[in-house]
Order: C-alpha cells, then structure tokens, then sequence
C-alpha cells in the first residue's frame, strides 16, 4: 500500500470537487490537520473512514487503494490486491497498537514500583507491596510481547524478567539501606529488641541500633540467626 501515492490522489480527488481540506475534513468529522496529513503520506485514514471518504470524493474503495482510478479491465484483479493490501494494513495497525499498550504497561510498570520506593516509608509494608505489584503489570507488558515464543521460551523469558526487575528493586533498597540509613522494605522477618532491631533480608542481614535516637546506625551483616538478646548484644560490639 503505497501511503504517498493514496495521499496525492486524494488531494487531487478533493481538488476537483473544488474542496478545501477544512470543507473536507468537517464533512468526515476530522480536522484539516488530519486531511493534510493523509495527502502527504505521513498516515492513511481508519478503516470506518474509508467509505465515507469515498462518497465524497466520488471514487470507489478500489481506486482509494489504489491512488489511482482503476479501469475496468484490471479492475478484478485491483481488488484482489487491494483487499490483500487492506487486511495487512489493519493487521499492521492492531500491531502497532498492542505494541504500544505493552510498552505503555511495562513502563507504567516500572514507575509504580520505583515511586512507591520513593514515596512509602522504609518501615511502611506498602512500599514493597506496591513495588511488586508494579513488577507484575511490567511483567504484563512483557509476556504479550513473547506470546509468540514457544511456550518453554516464554515461560523463561517471563520468569527471568520478573526474577531480574525484584532483584532490581533488592539493589535499590540495599543501596538505599547504606547511603540513606533506611530500614529494609524487603526484609522477610525482624526482630526487635530493647535497642535494637534485626532485620531479616534474602541476601543479608541488618541491624538497627540505638533506635530512635541521634546515635542511631544501621550495620549490614552476613545472613545470621539471631534472638533479641543477641541483637543488642551485637549493637554493643565495637
């Protein structure tokens, strides 16, 4: 479907009704940018707008689609190539659509999880939750794009998508634990004590000591088993 070729038959088409694009354009309930548009190839018009564009200008779907009038003796064979030409145009169009939703999900995704960071306390669970939840809509977006994957390929492209963006957020929230002094919003359990807090994470431990105060620090440790007595015991080592 030649895009430049349809525009300058339109243009020309309208030009011998003696139609300005404004005239046109209000007669199909579009704007004179939308017309001009379609007579410099930059878009074609939607499918709805097809047959009323051709009662307007007084040509056939054929000779639109083509860009030129179609004369009767290969006007069969026009059509075949046309009809082609359109189911393609409008597969391409439902593509260019979905794509765009997908990336508008992954997107919006992300920026769910990465605000809610933001925006939640450390000690608030709804960071976290929230975070997740912005993982799974990204995680949305990017298995409509592997849908045509087999189903082992999608499975694992789906799956290491989902593991890398939590490990993503885990990096954030660790760098945040040492730069900021934040608590950890991915911590599975804590433990409190009477000055101290042990917070339990899946690739490290942290604890919080003098809590509430002005001498109040956060250590990073190994991943270690401890009980309250033990958690300020820790806080009173050197």
């Amino acid at each position: 479907m030649d895009q430049e070729k349809i525009g300058k038959f339109i243009a020309e088409c309208r030009k011998k009704k003696n139609m300005t694009q404004q005239e046109l354009a209000e007669k199909l309930g579009v704007s004179d940018r939308t017309i001009g548009n379609w007579e410099n190839g930059r878009n074609m018009p939607d499918l709805a707008l097809f047959k009323p564009l051709c009662n307007e200008l007084d040509i056939t779907l054929n000779d639109l689609m083509s860009g030129e009038k179609v004369d009767k003796s290969n006007y069969q064979e026009k059509l075949e190539e046309n009809i082609i030409n359109t189911i393609n145009y409008s597969n391409k169009k439902i593509k260019n659509k979905n794509k765009l939703l997908n990336i508008t999900l992954i997107v919006f995704g992300v920026l769910i999880a990465t605000t809610a960071i933001t925006i939640f306390p450390s000690e608030s669970s709804w960071g976290s939750i929230y975070s997740v939840f912005g993982a799974i809509i990204s995680l949305i977006g990017v298995s409509k794009f592997t849908k045509r994957l087999t189903y082992g390929k999608r499975l694992l492209c789906n799956f290491s998508y989902f593991i890398t963006f939590i490990l993503f957020l885990m990096l954030i929230d660790f760098i945040s634990v040492i730069n900021i002094h934040q608590a950890p919003r991915f911590a599975t359990y804590k433990i409190t004590g009477e000055n101290a807090i042990y917070y339990d994470t899946i690739f490290y431990d942290c604890i919080r000591c003098n809590v509430d105060t002005d001498n109040e620090t956060f250590k990073i440790i190994k991943n270690q088993k401890y009980d309250v007595d033990k958690v300020d015991e820790f806080c009173e080592q050197k």
